[in-house]
């Protein structure tokens, strides 16, 4: 089919219809035709100079004058119009849209140039349209249309173009042709014949008609030459559009001129090397490709595979054989036998199923983190009981940073003499990073599972997969639901990668994940691995480890082993509680490292250096200190409660402060105070306020009295429901006016009657009250369970009181009778002041709703 226009309607016939063989018919048939169209006389004009005829619209379809062209009929209006003209012997005008999408166009909706033409016969389609040929006469120019139904109807005056040539126009012309003849050698669909037709033509301005219909412009560019009348004017847009072609076809002739080169240097390539085969063949001599097939089909018979991987890697090879070794596909099908040669399939190391020499391994280098330790020894007590136990523990470390969990993960690898690898999940967003990519996908490769599988070089590695807390997930997948056959006991064994599409054995394995939280990893990811727990050390636990490990190791890192540096156990309690604040040691390494450096930069300078670093000299080497805890209130104070909570750095004590004013019953809670923490102190006040009656308050006081209660440093979120207890006896204790004990500290969760539930971190929290001085616990009677990790120094030293009901709370807590005022000289009342309770003034040394007159105010 050669170029295509499109017609009336915007749709497209061919320029000539094919040939179907028989060329004889087919010339008769066009020779007819084009007589059909030569025979139709051109419309005489009137008396004023002006033609009378039917107007057709053309869409996208510009024609010349003395240019040939099928059209394409669809419009009812137009075919009737043609069919008139044809009956009348007569010609039409072919006028342009100026907007091609326009399916009903008035007479406003045309250029004012057109073409008058002579339609031949209408010949009908198979879709049930019309096609005509069509030959244009010359321009024309709309003067006004004088009928509209059923098809438009105007009246035009021929434009007749100057023929005299000048000098300028002669060089215009010649411009033309060589720009166009240049397009004739690139273009291949133009025929040589069509310069030869333009060279023969003498008008300037068919000339430039001529070259518009053969090249391929723009339809703007089309339908402003056919609007432009002056012949010089219109030569010099056709150069410029025959420039742009020029250029256009030059780019296109060197890119096809690359391509073919490239292929006729693979054939060439392709040709000589099977010359060459020939030969070796002849003089039998095998070549450097199929000596390489013979190897690798050699090696993979005798490599320890599985019978369907062997089988598998035996089949790509023979696939190679049948390439040449230059394809493509050579390097992806060799790199996947290559990765099935370099997987381990069968070769296991020898456990070290010895439980003492594991107990050794695991307390020298870690201190503490007695549930892990104890469940690594189970493990490895019941395979030397039973050897051939094919499941694997999963276990997941959960705890805070710098709590030991990767590197405890290490040291049971160490303890049962297996290869260890790890794999960090962090920030992993993609499932084919786990399952890899499939063979179609270029530069495809195993998933990291494999990979490190590879690495190891066994079957039965510790494979730690770190921070799996973190993994995420996004449009190309969940990464954590590809790690479900991986962590599963039951499908692991045939662990399938998209890559390799052969079974895996991961059974052998021993899984070890690790987290901070288990609040973002799945459900059934969770349920599938041993959770256990490694809560922040405390301060006995940090003092151990600096002593056993990071002194050591800091001192021999700052080239001071054999200097005797020493740190006293009172020195690393102040870098403990001033200097860190977490609940690992990272921080604190880091701190006694800098104190070592520091004492190595004296010593290196052949100054006078300390072989004892005291807590004195921690500010003149690390400057002020950093951190600030709580310490126990110094006198009982009326209004103020001592609570201990659980953070992930340990435990502390958190003193609760309760202030009474005049006001209408509001309730105030600062300290950024989460949800929970706020509801328990609303259901704090509605027990206090059920208890009025028996402890002596005033019901009405509730509503004159605005409640404000804060939990001091303000900038630190706090929530949790463990306050509700120290919440209440604050309460009561403004009330009442009855002091609250200095040395007592409490934790536990209220309800609405004032019973006690039990709370988490109780470890941490009795050795913050320990740490803080205080000297009695009071604790939920349930979590008295919880009180075998607490160690034997602190449980000797402190009372615990467990309790099962607010009353008991009170009765420890609370001073057995109201702190009286102190007397003044009796004085005239005066009005009371906004903000201040009736009849009483803040004590002088500020403390907090302290004095006896305003507790005095809520007694019955």
């Amino acid at each position: 089919m050669k170029e295509k226009h499109s017609s009336d309607d915007g749709r497209s016939i061919p320029w000539f219809p094919q040939d179907n063989g028989n060329e004889d018919e087919f010339g008769d048939a066009m020779h007819n035709r084009t007589e059909e169209l030569y025979s139709v006389p051109d419309t005489q004009p009137d008396k004023n100079g002006l033609i009378e005829c039917p107007v057709i619209g053309m869409r996208d379809l510009v024609v010349y004058p003395h240019m040939i062209s099928p059209i394409f009929v669809a419009r009812e209006t137009t075919l009737m119009a043609i069919e008139d003209a044809q009956e009348a012997d007569q010609t039409v005008i072919a006028i342009n849209q100026t907007d091609p999408d326009l399916d009903e166009p008035t007479k406003d909706d045309f250029y004012p140039i057109g073409v008058e033409m002579a339609v031949g016969r209408l010949l009908s389609m198979p879709d049930g349209s019309s096609s005509a040929l069509v030959q244009a006469r010359r321009r024309v120019e709309i003067v006004e249309f004088i009928q509209t139904e059923p098809y438009l109807v105007a009246r035009a005056r021929p434009l007749i173009e100057p023929v005299k040539v000048d000098r300028h126009l002669e060089a215009t012309m010649r411009t033309a042709l060589q720009l166009f003849d240049r397009c004739v050698q690139l273009n291949r669909s133009l025929p040589e014949e069509a310069y030869l037709f333009a060279l023969n033509i003498e008008e300037p301005g068919r000339l430039a008609d001529m070259i518009c219909s053969s090249v391929t412009p723009t339809l703007d560019e089309r339908i402003t030459l056919l609007q432009t009348l002056d012949p010089a004017a219109r030569l010099e847009k056709i150069i410029s559009i025959l420039a742009k072609e020029a250029d256009v076809l030059e780019l296109e002739d060197e890119i096809h001129n690359r391509a073919q080169n490239e292929v006729d240097r693979s054939q060439r390539e392709f040709y000589l090397r099977e010359q060459l085969r020939a030969i070796q063949t002849e003089l039998g001599e095998s070549d450097p490709w199929t000596r390489e097939l013979l190897e690798l089909r050699s090696k993979i018979e005798g490599a320890p595979l599985p019978e369907e991987a062997q089988q598998r890697a035996l089949k790509e090879v023979d696939r190679l054989a049948q390439m040449p070794s230059m394809s493509p596909e050579v390097g992806i099908i060799r790199t996947y036998v290559d990765w099935i040669l370099d997987l381990p399939w069968t070769n296991l190391t020898e456990d070290n199923l010895d439980v003492k020499h594991a107990a050794e391994v695991l307390d020298n280098f870690h201190y503490g983190l007695p549930r892990a330790k104890e469940r690594i020894l189970e493990y490895i007590a019941v395979r030397s009981l039973k050897p051939k136990r094919l499941r694997q523990p999963i276990l997941c470390f959960v705890g805070p940073p710098g709590t030991g969990k990767t590197s405890l993960g290490r040291s049971i690898a160490e303890a049962l003499e297996r290869k260890f690898v790890r794999l960090s999940l962090g920030g992993v967003r993609d499932e084919a990073e786990i399952r890899g990519h499939r063979r179609t996908y270029i530069g495809a490769l195993p998933g990291r599972i494999l990979q490190t599988m590879r690495r190891a070089g066994t079957l039965n590695p510790l494979f730690m997969l770190d921070e799996i807390d973190k993994l995420g997930q996004d449009f190309r997948g969940d990464p954590s639901s590809a790690l479900l056959e991986v962590l599963d006991p039951e499908q692991n064994h045939a662990f399938s990668d998209h890559y390799l599409e052969l079974p895996y054995d991961l059974s052998k394995v021993m899984f070890i994940t690790t987290a901070n939280s288990t609040m973002s990893i799945p459900l059934a990811l969770l349920d599938r691995m041993e959770v256990i727990e490694f809560p922040g050390y405390i301060e006995e636990e940090k003092l151990e480890i600096s002593s056993r490990f990071l002194i050591p190791r800091q001192l021999e890192e700052s080239g001071l082993e054999e200097t005797g540096l020493r740190f006293p156990s009172t020195t690393l309690q102040r870098l403990i509680r001033e200097y860190t604040y977490e609940a690992g040691v990272r921080n604190l390494e880091r701190e006694i490292g800098r104190l070592a450096r520091k004492v190595a930069r004296q010593k290196a300078e052949g100054k006078k250096y300390p072989r004892r670093i005291s807590p004195i000299m921690v500010d003149e080497l690390l400057g002020p200190p950093q951190f600030f805890n709580f310490e126990a209130e110094g006198q009982d104070e009326v209004g103020v409660a001592t609570g201990v909570a659980w953070t992930e750095n340990g435990g502390e004590i958190m003193p609760v402060e309760v202030l009474l004013f005049d006001g209408k019953g509001n309730l105030q809670i600062t300290g950024q105070i989460g949800s929970v923490m706020q509801e328990s102190a609303q259901a704090a006040l509605s027990f206090v306020k059920s208890l009025s009656p028996e402890m002596g308050i005033s019901p009405d006081i509730y509503d004159n009295t605005d409640i404000h209660i804060h939990i001091p440093e303000g900038s630190i979120p706090k929530d949790g429901p463990s306050a509700g207890i120290t919440i209440c006896t604050a309460l009561i204790s403004a009330f009442t006016g009855r002091a609250v004990h200095k040395e007592v500290g409490m934790t536990g969760e209220i309800t609405l009657r004032g019973r006690i539930l039990p709370i988490g971190g109780l470890r941490e929290k009795v050795l913050a009250a320990h740490r803080a001085g205080l000297k009695t616990v009071i604790i939920p009677r349930r979590n008295q369970k919880d009180l075998v990790d607490v160690p034997k120094r602190a449980r000797s030293e402190l009372n615990l009181i467990p309790v099962d009901h607010m009353r008991q709370v009170l009765e420890a807590a609370l001073l057995p009778e109201p702190v009286q005022p102190q007397r003044q000289a009796p004085r005239k009342r005066r009005p009371k002041e906004k903000g201040k309770p009736a009849g009483a003034e803040l004590p002088a040394d500020g403390n907090l709703a302290g004095s006896a007159a305003l507790a005095t105010r809520g007694l019955s």
